[in-house]
C-alpha cells in the first residue's frame, strides 16, 4: 500500500509578504512620506522579516523544487540582511561608510540588473509576479541613479515606485494565501505564461 503524501504548503505567500511589507516600509522613507528617523523601526524589520524569514522561504522553495522562488527569496532576503547590517554597523561606527563614494548606489544599480533578468522569468508565471518585478527593477535603478547623480526627485520617484512594488507583492501574497485557504481562486493572480 502506497504511503499517502501530505501536500506541501506554498512558501511563496510567506516570501512575498516578507518582501512586500519591508519594501513598502523602506519605500515610504525613500519617497519622503515617512521621515528618515523611521529607519530605526525599519532596520530590525528588514533584518528579521525581510531578511531572515524571506531567506527561509527561499529554502522552502528549494525543497519544493521551485528554482525561481528559491533564487528570488534567498537573494532578496540576503539583500535585506546586507542593507540592515550595513546601516547598523555604520551607525555603530564598526563600518566606516564615510568614504564609500557611490559604492552603495552602484550596488543598487547592479541589483536592478539582477532584478531585470529575474523579471524575464515572470513572463511564464502570472500577472501579479510580473507586476512585482516590473516595478522592482525601476525602483533599484531610480534609487541608484538618483543617489549617484544627486537628483533627489529621481530618488523620490524610486521610493514611490517601490511603494507600488511592495503593495503588489503583498497583494500577491494575500491572493496566494487566500486561494490556498479557500481551495479555489478567490483573488486573481492573472494568467500570463503558458503554464
Amino acid at each position: 500500500m502506497a504511503e499517502e503524501t501530505k501536500p506541501q504548503a506554498n512558501p511563496a505567500g510567506l516570501g512575498l509578504v516578507c518582501f512586500g511589507f519591508t519594501t513598502v516600509m523602506l519605500s515610504l522613507v525613500n519617497s519622503g512620506l515617512i521621515p528618515s528617523g523611521g529607519m530605526e523601526v525599519i532596520l530590525p524589520l528588514a533584518f528579521i522579516f525581510g531578511g531572515l524569514v524571506q531567506f527561509y522561504a527561499g529554502t522552502l522553495e528549494a525543497k519544493a523544487g521551485n528554482t525561481f522562488g528559491m533564487v528570488a527569496f534567498c537573494s532578496y532576503g540576503a539583500f535585506w540582511v546586507w542593507f540592515a547590517l550595513m546601516l547598523w554597523l555604520g551607525g555603530m561606527h564598526s563600518l566606516d561608510l564615510s568614504h564609500v563614494g557611490n559604492a552603495i548606489n552602484v550596488g543598487l544599480i547592479v541589483w536592478g540588473f539582477f532584478t531585470l533578468y529575474m523579471w524575464v522569468s515572470t513572463f511564464k508565471l502570472n500577472m501579479a509576479l510580473f507586476g512585482v518585478f516590473v516595478t522592482l527593477w525601476p525602483t533599484y535603478f531610480l534609487l541608484g541613479i538618483g543617489g549617484m547623480l544627486d537628483l533627489p526627485a529621481v530618488s523620490l520617484a524610486g521610493g514611490a515606485v517601490g511603494v507600488l512594488c511592495g503593495v503588489i507583492a503583498m497583494y500577491t501574497s494575500f491572493a496566494i494565501v487566500t486561494n490556498d485557504t479557500f481551495k479555489r481562486a478567490v483573488l486573481p493572480l492573472g494568467p500570463l505564461g503558458d503554464d
